[in-house]
């Protein structure tokens, strides 16, 4: 049994939107566990997110198993450029695009890249997310409501409305639910509900691209150990991070990767519409 950090952690605090250096303890994104054995050899994968926590755990364990990939990332520079090179260092291509999701034309831009790039997409991961907490509804401005909702849901439409002409039969898209889909934390009132909105998506968006031969499946994760914790979360909160699953400790990304291998492996044919938890115990109906 792999031995990870459990709470209290050490007192931390950073500003929006988090980088991986600033993590105490670090994250582990599978640098010395995860093993690849060709499952996605010569895919072409797009993953939003990527320059840190779930997102960079995917991107690597996508090239160990033989992807190229394009990191989409918001402005953590110095994150994305470290997981170019663990990508590259795999023998497999890195494309990074910077930029705001929120904003529909970046999405097509993302989209546009990897095409100019790579020829085709295999995998859409749809993994870039923004949360805020707040104790009272009337500390939710209109305008976090409004950010909230572009980047965690109407960005996934965007970028799947352009992917999709590009995708060939046995294609996959990948979207991050969270077990706020299903049990919501009421001080993330606002992510919470898109998560809601994402299960939702994922579910209709399988059944109308089945006949094209794309498969559609998301993640939902329980509580992870990301820069988007740290820069986001409350202190105590983020102090006693994970204590309330059975496991009684957060989640490492690394923990997720295995899951978006999965549903990305041409052998998961059969698997569409589904959402799989990965949540430390706690269930998900």
């Amino acid at each position: 049994m792999l031995d990870h950090p459990k709470p209290p952690y050490p007192d931390q605090k950073q500003p929006m939107p988090g980088t991986t250096a600033k993590m105490d303890p670090r994250p582990d994104h599978g640098e010395s566990s995860y093993r690849g054995s060709g499952k996605l050899k010569g895919k072409k994968a797009v993953i939003t997110g990527a320059d840190s926590g779930i997102g960079r755990a995917v991107a690597l364990a996508y090239a160990r198993e033989g992807a190229d990939i394009l990191i989409s990332y918001l402005n953590e520079h110095d994150d994305a450029h470290e997981v170019k090179k663990l990508v590259e260092a795999e023998g497999r291509k890195a494309v990074l695009i910077d930029g705001d999701l929120r904003n529909p034309d970046h999405c097509r831009s993302v989209i546009s890249r990897a095409v100019q790039d790579f020829g085709r997409i295999d995998i859409l991961v749809n993994n870039a997310a923004h949360q805020a907490t707040f104790k009272d509804i009337a500390d939710i401005s209109d305008e976090e409501w409004q950010l909230t909702f572009e980047v965690n849901i109407y960005a996934m439409f965007y970028l799947a409305k352009a992917a999709v002409p590009h995708m060939p039969p046995g294609s996959a898209i990948i979207n991050t639910a969270s077990i706020n889909s299903d049990m919501p934390n009421p001080i993330l009132l606002a992510y919470a509900t898109t998560k809601g909105a994402i299960h939702n998506f994922t579910g209709g968006l399988a059944q109308m691209l089945a006949p094209k031969g794309i498969r559609v499946n998301a993640v939902a994760p329980g509580p992870i150990w990301t820069p988007l914790i740290s820069s986001t979360m409350p202190e105590d909160a983020v102090k006693n991070f994970g204590k309330q699953v059975p496991l009684k400790r957060a989640g490492q990304p690394a923990e997720l990767a295995t899951a978006y291998v999965m549903l990305a492996d041409p052998l998961s044919s059969f698997t569409s519409g589904a959402t799989v938890p990965v949540t430390g115990g706690k269930p998900f109906l």
